[in-house]
């Protein structure tokens, strides 16, 4: 298992979870540090003595094979695994070189020691001042929060808004330092990955120069060094991309910290000073509590941040009731009490602030009125995978295709904003849907960054929201053949028009791909290009985008293997017995949002004469099966297929609340024994879709109601 990321949201709570996880990356860079060092001085060793060369390399070589690379996330990519395995590597060459003399290695400073010293002076270097810088923060935002905490009431307000002032700024200050010690530690781990790899493959390269008896070992290396020089590439390439992500995050954070809260199992959590009754009289010790609001359990850990080190004993109690203090019965402010099920007594708190003891308030059901920080920052795009959308797209295809297939970095270098908004509007204006391709006067930069942002408009990704992890699954696959397999079999359970648009882009990248050696633009640069822009993640975090690499090699295996995935059915689809098994869920489960929908719906135009004479061929045989259906279900006494449960979480389909809450939805009613369609199915809605009864008896004194649904 990695190293976890480090959640910029978990800066502002600064958790004792949180501090444990920036130990493990702090361990980290302390063994990185000493290992580099260690590894200069037997570089060192190495190129002074001639004589102890043999003992020296054998060293070199047992240092290089222990040390293993800890790399953010819970896989690693085909890239990342041949990085780390190539110190194994290294060491193999150095023990068959270990009987061998050489002479002195010339420039094996410049090429060796000069880039470990500098990585280690100005990488890790610059990430212990800012763990200084951190510490420093931490200990006099604590001591000055303190310090407020225990200012009696009975002060002038003035004094008292003063000291609130002054506790915000330095709080202010505090999350900013903590955000850059996150971000620059992050940084340090990735960037070792090649900064520290690189100046070993140099040195090696640079020593075979040197041995003629190593000369048929160097030629057997070469393919390996030849696969680790495209993966170091392919690493700084996705680490850039990663890293100006995970910048970017940081920036919000610091921008809008409420709006980009985690995602936390508890209803509230965060530090709460206690009152605890002593025989010298009573102490406020600080607490890092939870509290579920379903199980009314509060959970308290006595935690000091500037110790770094637990207090005491955890301890946790059923709430009660919880009562706002008010300010003239205590000394202390934002105080409340809090009485337990399970423990006699009042127990009285104090919050952060006057607006952290509301939060606490509304959580534990207090006076304070309800309070929701909820904000959806989804956007609907304007954009739609329909035939508008589909011409755009062919459009901006075709004028690359045959104006700029081998421009120089094309897809990767960006067009003008202005330009490229102007262009998408006059594209998607329906005055101009019938124009034939897109005039000579636009750049063909602006052509590529109209398409990627095009897609990017869509309400939701072209390989959806709810495959996004099935794909990063995927992709992590040990086995090239099982990715393919698996990929193959997941782009078959994408809609239909969704299908079709991967299948547009993906021939159209392929043939971007073959003419590589002009536009310098191969399958990998794709990859990196296109994984944000089809693939994307619902809630952005840290972890969500170090799994962008994967998203990068889900494109290019369908780059790669477009034929065989778009033209070929996958080896074992799925009966629809097995869907309807997995679509099921419970019938209490809240109405899916867009985005999780199982079917999209496209406008199509007024159906001919041919295709009314087919509806009705199409529903009346419809009816007649699902009928048979419903009496066979009736008169059985097998277990309701509602009972049964899925194993695949992806292919679930949600069972609306309301009947009119899906357009996808056909429902029967049966009356007494009279079964009537209150809804028909439209057959072109009917297209690559097969057609599952689910069926649910709801017995009331009068009728049973029977629900249909569509799966696809």
């Amino acid at each position: 298992m990695g190293l976890p990321a480090l959640e910029f949201s978990d800066c502002c709570l600064d958790s004792p979870q949180f501090r444990e996880r920036l130990k493990s990356h702090e361990a980290e860079l302390d063994k990185t540090n000493k290992f580099i060092k260690e590894l200069i001085k037997d570089g060192k060793s190495l190129i002074a003595a001639l004589k102890t060369l043999s003992s020296a390399k054998r060293k070199f070589a047992d240092s290089l094979n222990d040390f293993k690379f800890q790399c953010i996330g819970d896989a690693e990519t085909d890239d990342e695994i041949c990085i780390a395995k190539s110190l194994q590597e290294f060491a193999a060459v150095l023990r068959n070189l270990e009987d061998e003399r050489m002479r002195m290695i010339e420039n094996a400073g410049e090429v060796l020691i000069t880039p470990l010293e500098k990585f280690r002076k100005e990488q890790i270097g610059a990430a212990k001042e800012a763990k200084k810088k951190y510490d420093k923060e931490t200990e006099k935002y604590c001591g000055i929060l303190e310090k407020h905490l225990n200012l009696s009431s009975k002060k002038k307000e003035s004094q008292l808004q003063e000291a609130d002032i002054q506790v915000d700024q330095v709080r202010q200050h505090f999350y900013e330092v903590s955000l850059e010690y996150v971000f620059k530690v992050q940084e340090v781990q990735e960037r070792k990955m090649f900064e520290f790899v690189e100046p070993l493959l140099a040195f090696l390269q640079g020593l075979f120069t040197f041995y003629h008896h190593g000369y048929e070992l160097a030629k057997d290396f070469s393919d390996f060094k030849t696969e680790l020089t495209i993966s170091i590439q392919n690493t700084r390439n996705r680490f850039e991309g990663t890293r100006s992500e995970v910048e970017s995050l940081m920036r919000k954070m610091k921008e809008n910290p409420h709006e980009h809260k985690n995602i936390s199992p508890y209803t509230m959590e965060g530090y709460l000073y206690v009152q605890e009754k002593r025989h010298f009289g009573t102490s406020w010790v600080k607490h890092y509590c939870t509290y579920q609001s379903d199980s009314k359990r509060i959970t308290m850990v006595p935690f000091d941040q500037k110790s770094g080190g637990k207090g005491g004993e955890d301890e946790a109690i059923i709430l009660k009731s919880c009562t706002r203090r008010k300010t003239d019965s205590i000394e202390k402010r934002f105080c409340f009490d809090v009485e337990a099920v399970d423990r006699p007594g009042v127990i009285t708190m104090q919050a952060l602030s006057e607006e952290d003891r509301r939060l606490w308030m509304e959580a534990m059901d207090g006076r304070e009125p309800v309070y929701n920080s909820n904000k959806d920052n989804q956007s609907e795009g304007t954009a739609q995978l329909d035939n508008m959308g589909f011409s755009i797209v062919k459009k901006c295809i075709q004028a690359v295709e045959t104006r700029g297939i081998n421009e120089q970095g094309l897809y990767r270098i960006v067009g003008v904003n202005s330009r490229v908004q102007k262009l998408l509007s006059i594209l998607m204006d329906p005055k101009t849907e019938n124009e034939e391709e897109i005039s000579s006067e636009w750049e063909i930069k602006t052509i590529t960054s109209a398409l990627k942002t095009y897609l990017r408009m869509l309400p939701g990704p072209i390989m959806m929201y709810q495959f996004q992890r099935s794909f990063i699954k995927a992709a992590k696959l040990e086995n090239q053949e099982s990715r393919i397999s698996e990929i193959h079999c997941l782009v078959h359970r994408l809609p239909e028009k969704n299908r079709q648009m991967l299948h547009l882009l993906m021939n159209h990248l392929a043939n971007v791909a073959k003419n590589h050696e002009q536009n310098l633009m191969t399958v990998a640069n794709l990859g990196v290009v296109f994984g944000p822009t089809l693939m994307r993640p619902q809630e952005e975090t840290v972890a969500a985008i170090m799994d962008i690499k994967f998203q990068n090699i889900v494109v290019e295996i369908l780059i790669e293997n477009h034929e065989k995935i778009f033209n070929t059915v996958p080896d074992t689809p799925q009966s629809n017995c097995q869907l309807l098994l997995s679509r099921k869920r419970s019938a209490d489960s809240k109405p899916p949002s867009c985005s999780e929908r199982p079917l999209t719906l496209f406008p199509a135009g007024q159906p001919s004469e041919k295709q009314e004479n087919r509806n009705s061929i199409i529903n009346s045989s419809l009816e007649s099966v699902i009928s048979s259906n419903i009496n066979s279900f009736l008169h059985s006494n097998s277990t309701p297929l509602s009972n049964r449960n899925s194993s695949d979480p992806d292919l679930e389909v949600i069972k609306p609340n309301r009947p009119n809450s899906l357009s996808s939805i056909s429902r029967a009613w049966l009356v007494g024994r009279n079964l009537e369609w209150k809804n028909r199915i439209n057959p072109r809605e009917l297209c690559g879709i097969s057609i599952t009864v689910d069926i649910n008896i709801y017995t009331t004194a009068e009728f049973y109601m029977v629900s249909m649904t569509t799966a696809y």
